[in-house]
């Protein structure tokens, strides 16, 4: 979903709200260099277990009762989405007490971040800004975004549509006040779909120092 190139894999990552998710597992056995990000983080092992088992049968009821929301290709069936989703939590699960040892689990949350100006390289984040524009202002997707350009070079955000399937009412908006700061933003073409029409990515790149 972020295009994400060998290259792209060796730089130093900030994953951005990346919750019980397995890149930052997955990537890390790999060599790589990246710390995640989330208020989820503040719990223990056993509490985030407990929350997935609470909340994974309602995300599949809801997912099956709007099958036509999404594109069923290389996921053929909700049943086929639970057993990846789940397989991906428990690699989270089964590293995740060794990662927040190691300061790669972090509970943070935008718009405010504790690192220093352009300490990542990178910096992605997946379903969150843009997607919840309903629950999220205007004001708060502005400062999020400054806060992840400030702390990285480059920035991707994925998706850019609501969970409606909306073009976000704030991408214009943001895009423009990003450009009047100085930054380079573009939107690209990305080879993930699996809500409908969540084709494009937002790229920042600080190009100012």
């Amino acid at each position: 979903m972020f295009n994400l190139t060998q290259a792209d894999l060796s730089k130093t990552i900030l994953g951005c709200s990346d919750g019980p998710a397995s890149f930052n597992t997955e990537l890390s056995q790999l060599g790589g260099h990246i710390t995640s990000i989330d208020p989820l983080y503040q719990f223990s092992q056993e509490q985030i277990q407990q929350r997935i088992d609470e909340v994974t049968p309602h995300v599949i009821a809801e997912v099956t009762a709007n099958q036509d929301d999404f594109v069923w290709q290389n996921i053929r069936s909700p049943q086929a989405l639970k057993a990846l989703r789940l397989q991906s939590m428990q690699l989270f699960l089964d590293d995740y007490e060794k990662g927040r040892q190691t300061e790669r689990y972090l509970n943070q949350s935008l718009p405010k971040l504790s690192f220093q100006n352009q300490q990542f390289e990178l910096a992605l984040c997946s379903h969150f800004l843009f997607l919840y524009s309903e629950h999220l202002s205007l004001e708060f997707h502005q400062q999020a975004l400054l806060e992840l350009i400030r702390v990285a070079k480059e920035v991707r955000i994925y998706p850019l549509l609501t969970l409606n399937n909306k073009v976000s009412p704030y991408l214009n908006d943001s895009i423009e006040m990003l450009n009047d700061r100085g930054f380079t933003t573009r939107i690209e073409k990305v080879a993930y779909e699996f809500q409908r029409g969540a084709k494009e990515m937002l790229v920042i790149e600080n190009t100012t120092t």
